[in-house]
């Protein structure tokens, strides 16, 4: 997947394009880009997929911009696993914001990007002041005309639209079931391994410690989880766990939020490397404990319920194989 930073001459030829901040690349997401690749193989064009960096309301509005439920770099990573032959990641800035909602047409679409056909959603805005509507858009992509503009219908999960916020909402409620069916996977949180205080090895369960990028991560507990990451010789690395996400109360209650993950039966140093965490169930609510003798106990049930988990999916997943025997 080629991925565009700066805008690029139409001379590379047309594309198939659709355009969104694809924040968590969820199932409707996922429907919007197996039809844009079908599109373009018709019509035998590039697939691109358009997006921006920052979210756009974190520029406009800070104070209320949401939660991220993926980094730039876990989503560019989405998008290549769907087959997207290339994304265009335009900056998001005061200057980007005031463009007009038909320059955006003709400069951005027609002029550097070459849409031949585009695929938006029913409720897209864009330019200045989310002026421009589908409306507007119809005067350059004309029915008749050589380039096509199609409008696709939410994605629907029973009765629920399929979208970032449902996803959010879900993970606000501690319904990881929910966002699971949602996104069409675990949600996960990836980021580096940093050092720490090292006071889980002190108290005989050492972590993995992952700084949050977004500091207003919308999970907090002790969660079941799996962590991968990809070693050097290119093969990918996938253990078990349990992990603590939050403030540490018992700790440093004024600190900022950490993931940090317990990885059973693992004795390797992975400082630097980039884990992907999967949330897979909540055991708990974070809490302060009176005392580090009553927080080891704690773990210590914290991590007999996390294996519990995992025996009852191995034993459910040994059952549907010998049914399918």
């Amino acid at each position: 997947m080629r991925i565009s930073r700066r805008a690029i001459s139409c001379k590379e030829g047309p594309v198939a394009l659709t355009i969104g901040n694809f924040d968590g690349v969820h199932l409707g997401h996922q429907a919007m880009i197996a039809r844009l690749k079908r599109a373009a193989r018709r019509l035998d064009v590039t697939s691109c997929v358009m997006t921006f960096e920052p979210h756009p309301r974190e520029l406009l509005a800070p104070d209320c911009a949401p939660a991220r439920l993926t980094n730039l770099r876990e989503k560019l990573r989405l998008l290549a696993g769907l087959g997207v032959d290339r994304v265009q990641i335009y900056r998001f800035n005061h200057a980007f914001a005031k463009i007009s909602a038909e320059l955006f047409v003709t400069r951005v679409l027609l002029q550097e990007m070459n849409v031949r056909w585009l695929l938006i959603g029913e409720d897209f805005r864009f330019g200045a002041r989310r002026s421009g509507d589908i409306a507007l858009l119809r005067k350059f992509f004309p029915e008749s005309g050589a380039r096509v503009l199609e409008v696709m219908s939410p994605v629907m999960l029973d009765e629920l639209r399929v979208s970032s916020t449902a996803v959010r909402n879900a993970l606000a409620s501690d319904d990881l079931d929910l966002a699971t069916k949602l996104l069409g996977r675990p949600f996960s949180i990836s980021g580096r391994v940093v050092d720490g205080i090292k006071l889980g090895k002190k108290l005989g369960f050492p972590t993995a410690n992952i700084k949050l990028e977004n500091h207003h991560s919308l999970l907090r507990g002790i969660f079941v989880v799996e962590a991968s990451w990809s070693k050097k010789s290119g093969h990918s690395r996938r253990v078990r766990g349990v992990a603590s996400l939050g403030i540490r109360p018992t700790v440093l209650e004024s600190a900022l939020p950490l993931l940090e993950v317990h990885l059973f039966d693992f004795d390797e140093d992975i400082y630097g490397q980039r884990l992907r965490v999967e949330f897979l169930q909540k055991l708990r609510d974070e809490e302060k404990f009176p005392d580090m003798e009553m927080l080891v106990k704690q773990i210590e049930q914290d991590v007999v319920r996390a294996k519990a988990y995992f025996s009852q999916v191995d034993s459910s997943m040994h059952a549907t194989v010998c049914l399918d025997c």
